[in-house]
């Protein structure tokens, strides 16, 4: 019985102080679930974010030129081409075609087949050549490799357009930088412990004459061209800036290996004796690789800039790619073979070089015409890039009006795209322009012997003829 009076007081005593708990729990005095706050409001609905609507319906910018745009008289298109041609300032060989570039129909020309010095016009060939090869779509590689412990081999992949420092992935001339190919080699030949290595270059991916024998001696040494390598700095040029000319590495190749033995030793390594040649074995160990942009940049670069040198890279490329020998023979072999493909008569063709600046190179009106209508033609895609990537005029590349070309008022500006080209008494131009019907027509335009006083005001005879076409109507 006693037990069962403490077993109840026992339970009384647990009971009450249960119950304080709740009632402290319920005012918040202790931790617990039960309170007597007024409960929390209901949350506000998620906002809307203004960017998370739909927006308008995409528009573009630009149409395309209408298919039934009116094609320009051929009578009315004649009496241009013929008022050129016999212009007296351009000498006594002129050729001129002009032909709508959805048909091919020939509109006006004089003289079309008539073989002349094209200059940097022939440039468009090897372009098209890069383009329509295998290579397309790749980048050129510049790798770094080990051969016998203690050797780094520079082997070139056929980029002249190396920065010697850290690269700009933004840019065409200077997207792969050596500064960050030896910063790749340092951190992997530090991991075994080696403080010393010996550089070496493999420049073996071209042969042959490194300029063309045809190139004239003082335009090698007023820098319009430099030795063709399979690597260097900023085309060859020892400045630090790009042009289209000035002094030049004598072995592009050569320099670039030593800059890149430099920057070794800024990574820490030191480097014994001076830069040799070595061919790299196949199977050798890669310590990195930088990319140069894409060979449809590289090509879009030749062509605004009318870069002799990327030029004959170029075509030593598309050689290589045809297994033909990466030598100036074999670049101008395979660029001739690349447009016959194509389906351009290249019939009494003759290539010295690949990017026109040497003498001897013949090509007709009618062969770049042909030329500019498979590079607009929708069923070659992979042509595209260059036939946009011409400069346009008035406003970019070789045809800018800082140069002189479609000033004032000309109705051709940014009109018409087209390549230029310059020598002693020569002076072209080929590319496309837009009427103002909307009709996108191909023209090409050589002369070869216009008198020395005069070839600088050819270049604003064919830019007035240009034009013309753009203002051309068949309305009148």
């Amino acid at each position: 019985m006693a037990w069962g009076l403490r077993s109840g007081a026992a339970v009384a005593a647990v009971v009450a102080l249960f119950g304080g708990y709740l009632v402290a729990d319920a005012y918040d005095m202790v931790p617990g679930m039960l309170t007597t706050a007024e409960p929390w409001p209901e949350p506000s609905p998620f906002p809307t974010a203004p960017g998370a609507v739909e927006g308008p319906a995409p528009a573009a910018l630009l149409t395309r030129l209408p298919d039934d745009a009116p094609v320009p008289d051929s009578v009315e298109m004649q009496q241009l081409v013929t008022g050129l041609a016999k212009d007296k300032r351009l000498g006594s060989r002129v050729g001129v075609v002009v032909a709508d570039g959805a048909s091919g129909q020939v509109l006006g020309s004089s003289s079309p087949d008539k073989l002349m010095t094209p200059a940097s016009t022939q440039k468009l060939f090897t372009g098209v050549a890069a383009l329509s090869s295998s290579r397309a779509d790749s980048t050129l590689d510049t790798r770094a490799v080990l051969v016998d412990d203690n050797t780094v081999v520079l082997v070139g992949g056929g980029d002249m357009m190396l920065s010697a420092g850290h690269g700009d992935p933004d840019a065409v001339n200077g997207r792969a930088g050596l500064a960050d190919l030896a910063q790749q080699v340092a951190a992997k030949i530090k991991v075994t412990g080696a403080t010393e290595v010996r550089v070496a270059l493999d420049d073996t991916l071209f042969t042959g004459d490194d300029i063309a024998p045809t190139v004239a001696g003082p335009d090698i040494a007023a820098g319009y061209i430099a030795p063709v390598s399979s690597l260097g700095i900023n085309v060859g040029l020892l400045s630090d800036g790009y042009g289209d000319n000035g002094p030049r590495a004598s072995d592009p190749g050569k320099y670039a290996a030593e800059v890149f033995s430099a920057a070794l030793e800024d990574e820490g390594l030191q480097t014994a004796g001076a830069v040799v040649n070595e061919t790299a074995p196949d199977d050798a160990r890669v310590l990195g690789e930088v990319s140069s942009a894409p060979l449809a940049d590289v090509v879009g670069f030749a062509m605004q800039n009318s870069d002799n040198t990327i030029t004959e890279v170029l075509g030593r490329l598309v050689a290589v790619d045809a297994g033909l020998p990466g030598s100036n023979d074999g670049a101008t072999q395979a660029v001739i073979s690349s447009a016959t493909r194509l389906g351009v008569d290249m019939t009494g063709a003759r290539l010295r070089d690949c990017s026109g600046l040497g003498d001897g190179s013949y090509l007709s009106t009618q062969q770049l015409v042909n030329l500019l209508e498979v590079m607009v033609d929708p069923r070659h895609p992979e042509l595209r890039s260059e036939a946009v990537g011409m400069p346009i005029a008035g406003l970019s590349g070789t045809l800018a009006s800082a140069h002189g070309r479609f000033t004032g008022d000309n109705p051709a500006r940014g009109l018409a795209r087209a390549k230029t080209g310059s020598l002693p008494k020569v002076r072209a131009l080929a590319g496309t322009v837009v009427t103002a019907d909307d009709r996108l027509l191909v023209f090409s335009v050589l002369a070869d012997s216009i008198p020395a006083d005069k070839t600088l005001g050819a270049t604003w005879i064919y830019d007035d003829f240009v034009g013309e076409l753009a203002a051309y109507s068949v309305q009148g």
